[in-house]
């Protein structure tokens, strides 16, 4: 059987972007097997997939913090993942920082060429080195990457996420009996979409009889969830673990997203929901599956790739790109993604995973 670890550390949707990839070389290579080095915030991912092994964690943005404190956890990493001799290591990240852990491995190391690589100094640490397009999916890079690297036709075929949804935990907590999930919150701030209208959306939501459930990661989501939270069929999640987060998600009716990690999972999960889309491109980075939209800003100026709104007449919270996307629309949107889902499910052409 043939050993490869994978070093691909964050974040939750660069992560979700990585299983097809996986589920492809499980697929074409049934005597292979997989161990993964992941940043610890989102070791779950890694879980979710029934092609990994051994998980190995890091805290990276916890040890650039305080180097000197962080000596004996990066030197206890490190040992732990030479203790392996692997046929080959496979850097999806394709960064400075993925480059440096893959030099640390024992085995022949495989990554995007200098002109595909996400930092192009990363590929000076490979031994191997191919290209994929920037222009390309976040998904279909990485599925070409791992066929070139483990010398497989790429298949021409959906990506299949694979994952387990029996690993995901189910909250304690008591639930509508059926719900919408509203993805609020982005680590840009020029991927959010303006508070008003985001409220407006919840009050169309709540008027036409939809409960909705917000979760959040960081307190300053928190406090943005309880300021959307207009009527009391909003309900603001307590702080809950990713994979309990992923069940709830398993089993929305639908969801609202920001481009953020969750969109990408709910994706994967093939529950109906409508993305909206700013500063970014859907075509290069959107969430995958069935029964997705994305909504993108038809500005000029529209993706523009940048964290903070460029335009002098902008706010940082109140991008033109996404203010242009209106509640109604948003509503609209929603409604067609949940009569199209109900209607497959009729019909039987809908299957679940």
């Amino acid at each position: 059987m043939k050993k490869i670890l994978l070093i691909k550390l964050t974040s939750i949707g660069d992560l979700i972007h990585a299983l097809p990839a996986l589920s492809d070389a499980v697929n074409m290579k049934p005597h292979i097997s997989f161990d993964w080095v992941i940043d610890e915030n989102f070791s779950e991912v890694a879980r979710w997939h029934g092609g990994v092994n051994t998980i190995f964690t890091t805290n990276h943005r916890k040890w650039r913090k305080n180097l000197f404190k962080s000596i004996p956890p990066i030197f206890k990493l490190i040992r732990s993942i030479r203790k392996e001799k692997y046929d080959l290591v496979i850097d999806g990240q394709g960064n400075f920082k993925s480059a440096l852990l893959a030099l640390c491995t024992r085995g022949v190391r495989a990554g995007f060429d200098r002109h595909s690589a996400r930092e192009w100094i990363s590929s000076i640490a490979y031994n191997h080195k191919f290209p994929a397009s920037k222009k390309s999916h976040a998904i279909d890079r990485l599925r070409q990457l791992f066929s070139l690297s483990l010398k497989y036709p790429l298949p021409n075929t959906e990506p299949n996420f694979a994952i387990q949804k029996e690993q995901f935990t189910p909250p304690n907590l008591k639930l509508p009996s059926t719900y919408l999930v509203f993805i609020h919150s982005a680590a840009w701030e020029s991927k959010l979409w303006p508070e008003s209208h985001g409220k407006k959306l919840m009050k169309i939501l709540s008027d036409k009889g939809y409960s909705v459930l917000l979760p959040w990661g960081k307190e300053e989501e928190k406090k943005r969830a309880e300021r959307l939270a207009v009527s009391s069929q909003i309900k603001v999640l307590p702080k809950l673990s990713l994979s309990e987060i992923g069940w709830i998600i398993a089993h929305a009716e639908g969801c609202i997203s920001m481009d953020t990690g969750l969109s990408h999972l709910s994706g994967a999960l093939s529950i109906p929901t409508v993305t909206l889309y700013g500063p970014t491109d859907a075509r290069i980075i959107g969430s995958s599956g069935k029964n997705q939209l994305h909504i993108q800003a038809a500005l000029p100026c529209s993706p523009c790739a940048k964290k903070k709104c460029p335009l002098p007449s902008s706010t940082s919270l109140n991008p033109p790109c996404l203010s242009a996307l209106s509640p109604d629309q948003v509503f609209q949107n929603l409604e067609q993604m949940l009569t199209l889902s109900t209607c497959n499910k009729l019909c039987g052409s809908y299957k679940e995973k």
